[in-house]
């Protein structure tokens, strides 16, 4: 069951909407977690008991780390086991298969039979639970927070279906007191509703419909300098949108229950430099990486050599977490990581500097290139992509491309650029015209138009799981 599903849509959110809605403030909270609960035993009730485990083992570890003496090191080692339990049930889901597969080729190589190996499964959200779930350990044991006593409490913020399955990365310190008591009401559910209608628009209309044209260019055997580029850029817009759409569906539905989450983009491809572009792109990872990443790893502390090692092993580590079954997705990190070394290293150089607009499509050159290689099965179809992007498979528009070609490519298109430009247009137009009625009533009814399109859309096909599921 995803958001942009009948099933959610018709079932599941009205439902639970209503019971907690009509429970009482302090059932609330277990309404959610039993709700969160339903929701992950939908997908896979299997997956839910590791969901719990996890659960219960962090409550219990952050009980067992607060109360641990301050200058003991059985704290820092209580710590440190906890966070590698998280980690190697992440590591176990996200690269036993990648692991299995390259094994098996090495093995072959040298005659012998290949694996008898029967793929694992990544549960939906593990990635996103992990991450909180040390987080909260992280911050208990440097007294960033104070840690939470009540299960329920902990459970639910753990559990959120709203937020858990492919993010933002909700940090405990910014749900604690909401936790405890928040304003379920008319405002927040209204402007709410509101943002999750937005993010439904963006994912169905935008990146739905750009999949099928996604698909097609990168399973082309030659594909030409046109093909390569029309399935790359479609493919930028589609990653933005997907991810973009889901986290503003998050922020929806956290606002109607009474929850205020942090935003997770600022149009990212606006960006004039691969720092501003990591400023922009999930926010929620991005300043987790900084946090308990690149800072564990000594930050800018010790001079030039060690800022530009940690800012390479973070971005690597970055690509990794994003997924097992292929080795691109380390390239993809570590070209990154090359990237804002290189960036930071010429911003502090006598080195003249770069003209605003040339920045903002060197910047969007690198990271359209980059998610080629992030979208790309293997590393053989990304090279075989690099070479249609140069030129090097022929310049003209192919035929499968040409025939899978539709207007609604085009008007997907347009609606995401749409989409990109009217927030500012429309902060501007608030500034001119305030609360007019017609501008209030112009500003309501997109939302509602494109929410009542999508759900037409999503009843006339199946639903399209958001690509962050895979993450």
């Amino acid at each position: 069951m995803v958001f942009a599903s009948l099933e959610f849509l018709t079932l599941f959110l009205p439902a639970f909407l209503l019971i907690y809605a009509l429970a009482r403030p302090s059932w609330r909270n277990v309404i959610l977690l039993i709700g969160s609960w339903l929701f992950y035993g939908w997908l896979s009730p299997l997956f839910l008991l590791l969901h719990m485990l996890l659960t219960v083992v962090a409550w219990i570890g952050g009980l067992l780390v607060d109360r641990s003496r301050e200058d003991g090191k059985g704290r820092v080692r209580l710590l440190i086991a906890l966070i590698v339990f998280n980690t190697a049930v992440l590591c176990w889901y996200k690269y036993a298969n990648i692991v299995a597969g390259t094994v098996s080729e090495v093995i072959t190589w040298y005659g012998a039979m290949p694996l008898d190996w029967q793929r694992v499964a990544l549960p939906a959200g593990l990635s996103f639970i992990v991450l909180q779930a040390i987080s909260y350990l992280v911050d208990v044991h440097r007294h960033t927070v104070p840690v939470e006593r009540s299960f329920i409490n902990y459970a639910t913020y753990i559990s959120m279906f709203g937020h858990s399955i492919a993010g933002p990365i909700i940090r405990y310190d910014w749900v604690r007191r909401e936790l405890s008591q928040r304003y379920f009401n008319w405002a927040n559910f209204s402007l709410g509703a509101r943002r999750f209608m937005i993010g439904m628009g963006m994912k169905v209309l935008v990146a739905d419909t750009l999949s099928p044209l996604v698909d097609i260019a990168f399973h082309l055997e030659n594909p030409s300098l046109v093909d390569a580029w029309i399935g790359c850029l479609a493919y930028s817009l589609q990653l933005f949108f997907d991810f973009a759409g889901y986290s503003a569906m998050a922020i929806g539905l956290g606002l109607m229950l009474g929850f205020h989450f942090p935003e997770n983009f600022n149009r990212p491809y606006l960006a004039s430099s691969i720092q501003d572009f990591w400023r922009r792109w999930h926010l929620s990872l991005s300043s987790w990486l900084r946090d308990y990443l690149y800072i564990a790893l000594g930050g800018n502390r010790g001079g030039a050599w060690r800022t530009y090692r940690n800012l390479f092993l973070t971005m690597a580590i970055a690509g990794l977490w994003h997924g097992g079954d292929s080795w691109n997705y380390l390239l993809w990190g570590a070209a990154h990581g090359v990237a804002l070394c290189v960036d930071r290293a010429w911003s502090r150089s006598n080195l003249p500097s770069i003209s605003p607009v040339l920045a903002h499509i060197l910047t969007l050159l690198f990271v359209c290139l980059a998610w080629t290689l992030f979208r790309a099965p293997d590393f053989h179809s990304a090279l075989t992509m690099y070479a249609g992007q140069f030129g090097l498979h022929g310049m003209g528009l192919g035929d499968a491309l040409a025939v899978a070609m539709r207007p609604a490519h085009g008007m997907a298109v347009v609606l995401g650029l749409v989409c990109i430009i009217a927030p500012i247009w429309q902060v501007r137009c608030e500034q001119r015209f305030g609360t007019r009625p017609w501008f209030v009533a112009a500003a309501s009814l997109w939302p509602v138009a494109g929410f009542v399109l999508s759900f037409a859309l999503i009843a006339s096909r199946d639903a399209v799981p958001f690509l962050y599921f895979q993450f």
